[in-house]
């Protein structure tokens, strides 16, 4: 359910957009009319934001939480398309087109989001042109990380999938923090198939299953991994 920001949420709500590399660019008068125009709108995890085929109403910016965009694969297990936190923007492509969504997009933390309709969102870019191009950027380099993952679904196997995630997925300190289930959700594998494919590297010493997760212990031979995999 969606609500007007009550008169405190309301400088947090501008402040978010001042942040966003999106809205960021924008004048204090018309940051403060968008987030006016906007409406608040909570989510309990695993509730979903929006499904595919869905009207693209609006657009809504994260101000907290984890929103995870995802679609069936041909096998009909869901894959994770991206995922979106603070300060990020969902839902833009098809606020812009009008078209339907794209993708599901569903929340796996408690989530928080400012909902702008599809008019105040075409306002807002119409009158400032360095915010539609800032827009622009956004889906574009959207489009290539997703191009990017679609290569790597390609081209790798399950081990060199399961590399490259971990290393993007890892603290700085090496800790992967998500469940054995996350990750095959995120690499388009089966549970089992990545618990077994963990095993293999916890008895060569390539990595670590702690309590909070997956720890890496040899990041240069779990970099090799995934290096050798695009080798082929």
């Amino acid at each position: 359910m969606s609500q007007a920001p009550a008169p405190s949420e309301l400088s947090g709500a501008t402040a978010a957009l001042a942040r966003s590399p999106v809205f960021g660019v924008l004048g204090e008068t018309a940051l403060a009319r968008l987030a006016a125009a906007g409406t608040i709108t909570d989510l309990p995890v695993g509730a979903m934001l929006a499904q595919k085929g869905d009207a693209g109403d609006c657009a809504w910016l994260i101000l907290r939480g984890e929103i995870e965009v995802r679609a069936l694969s041909a096998g009909g297990r869901q894959t994770r398309l991206a995922v979106l936190s603070a300060g990020d923007v969902a839902g833009e492509m098809s606020a812009i087109d009008g078209g339907e969504r794209s993708a599901d997009m569903a929340a796996t933390r408690h989530t928080r989001l400012l909902r702008l309709s599809r008019a105040a969102l075409l306002d807002a870019l119409a009158d400032n042109p360095q915010a539609a191009v800032a827009l622009v950027v956004l889906l574009s380099t959207r489009i290539r990380a997703l191009d990017d993952e679609m290569e790597a679904r390609q081209v790798l196997d399950l081990g060199g999938r399961l590399a490259r995630a971990l290393m993007q997925q890892a603290t700085p300190e090496g800790l992967v923090s998500v469940t054995q289930g996350a990750l095959a959700h995120l690499i388009g594998a089966s549970r089992e198939k990545v618990n077994r494919k963990l095993g293999d590297w916890v008895r060569d010493g390539i990595v670590r299953v702690e309590p909070g997760g997956v720890r890496i212990a040899s990041a240069p031979r779990l970099e090799a991994l995934a290096a050798q995999a695009w080798s082929r």
